[in-house]
């Protein structure tokens, strides 16, 4: 008989935890994906004038990258205190963190105004969201696989995952909204500003929903086991626990995470700078083109999360990673044909392709690790990953292009990544059958993540008993 913590949730609440975490995970990369968009099309202009233009577009750059800087800081204490004091609360926080920056920066003066300080400020208001969002992905996904079905965990789990196309679908929209009605020189002067400012609408929508939603029972339940024992057993700090017991599920997800962080970045930023320099497109046709490949790219997610949960996760990872190897090369060419067919089919096959590694992420990750340590397993894996991978890809692939004036080094640069990618998924067990309360929870049946760690207690160390009937499940 099902316990409380693993029983399916009735049909309604779980839509309502899915939509707290949609909305919020929408909102974020919303965020996010303005500035990446907005870095590649107006910011070298505004905050680094007088540079040659792909040199702008490099510095510009930069601040973009200087954001996934701080997504492991806000990883680590996100995650401490996720796990200490429940997803929710923290949720909540990141929220605010990352809509109040984004508005700030629809306000900054620019280059002209005050000079040397307006990079300054925009670099410092860019860490703040990258801080944000290094908590609130694991909260979101964490929120969703421990209230949701276990049967249908990767395809619930695999919602939140949608928020990065519904943002980025929503930041592209916005932005090629105003670039077809305003000219170049008004979008420049003011309308940039225009989707920041936005943002302060979209964070108050979320945090009413956000508001509305309980703390995860599979949490609960495991709070309430940990502190019956922490009068005897003192509970080790999340982090330490999980370098110590689960460092090698880390680096599966953080190798899990390069290939599908990098070719993300490619396909949506940098095809940005691609389309209107090397391959002479208009800043409209690009942007339009995006749009349509993340609408494509948000209807399939849910589709691959179902997949995950019939033939198992790492199958429909693996798949994922060697199509976008195999894809960057008729991507390139199919860009340089300069017609919005022809942009739009690379970009919607790419984040396809893209979409069957991002759907099961979420689940796979969150199985990884026990309970009171899951924010930060998870967080960690995904986030630390970020500053070797999604943080410089805008970056190298336009220092690339720049340098060799082809693109044949990025498509390298992208399979190089999908190679590590297959190798760390290649390497890691199936998890799709795993009960969440009690991985790293009292009575455990089970191993945490890959295979490669064992759950744990609170305090990470196994307690899997030495025999019981259907005591693994993969």
């Amino acid at each position: 008989m099902p316990t409380p913590a693993t029983a399916p949730p009735a049909p309604s609440h779980l839509r309502r935890i899915v939509a707290a975490s949609l909305i919020g995970t929408t909102v974020e990369w919303y965020d996010f994906f303005l500035y990446g968009s907005a870095a590649a099309l107006v910011f070298n202009k505004l905050f680094f004038p007088g540079s040659d233009p792909l040199v702008g577009t490099l510095l510009s750059f930069l601040t973009y990258a200087v954001g996934f800087a701080a997504r492991p800081l806000g990883a680590l204490v996100f995650g401490h205190y996720g796990d200490r004091v429940g997803r929710k609360k923290l949720l909540v926080l990141s929220l605010l963190l990352m809509g109040g920056a984004t508005f700030a920066i629809g306000l900054l003066p620019t280059h002209a105004t005050v000079g040397a300080a307006a990079p300054v400020l925009l670099t410092a208001l860019r860490l703040v969201q990258g801080f944000a969002l290094g908590g609130e992905w694991g909260g979101a996904v964490l929120l969703v696989s421990e209230h949701g079905d276990p049967r249908r965990r990767g395809f619930w789990a695999s919602w939140p995952q949608t928020g990065a196309p519904a943002g980025q679908l929503l930041a592209a929209g916005v932005l090629s909204l105003l670039t077809a009605v305003l000219s170049d020189g008004a979008f420049t002067s003011w309308g940039w500003r225009i989707p920041f400012l936005l943002s302060g609408v979209l964070v108050v929508v979320g945090l009413w929903v956000r508001l509305s939603v309980d703390e995860s029972p599979v949490f609960k339940q495991a709070l309430e086991r940990a502190e019956s024992r922490r009068a005897t057993e003192p509970e080790k700090p999340p982090l330490v626990a999980v370098l110590r017991h689960h460092w090698r599920d880390v680096l599966v997800a953080m190798g899990a995470r390069m290939a599908e962080n990098i070719s993300y970045y490619v396909i949506t930023a940098f095809v940005l700078v691609y389309a209107t320099t090397a391959a002479d497109v208009s800043k409209q046709t690009a942007l339009n083109s995006v749009l349509v490949g993340s609408a494509v790219h948000f209807a399939t997610i849910p589709a691959w999360g179902a997949l995950s949960d019939r033939i198992g996760r790492r199958p429909v990872y693996l798949f994922g990673a060697a199509g976008v190897g195999l894809w960057m090369f008729p991507f390139f060419a199919l860009a340089d044909n300069a017609t919005f067919g022809s942009l739009v089919l690379a970009v919607t096959v790419g984040l396809v392709l893209h979409g069957a590694m991002y759907a099961p992420q979420a689940a796979f990750f969150t199985e990884m690790f026990g309970t009171r340590m899951r924010y930060s397993g998870a967080s960690i894996g995904a986030q630390f990953a970020s500053v070797a991978a999604g943080a410089p890809a805008p970056l190298i692939a336009t220092a690339l292009l720049s340098d060799y004036d082809s693109s044949t080094p990025v498509a390298l640069y992208v399979i190089g990544a999908v190679v590590l990618t297959l190798i760390a998924v290649g390497v890691a067990r199936e998890t799709r059958h795993r009960d969440l309360s009690r991985i790293g929870g009292e009575g455990d049946e089970e191993a945490g993540g890959s295979g490669t760690a064992d759950g744990g207690d609170a305090n990470g160390r196994s307690t899997e008993p030495s025999s019981s009937t259907g005591a693994r499940t993969v």
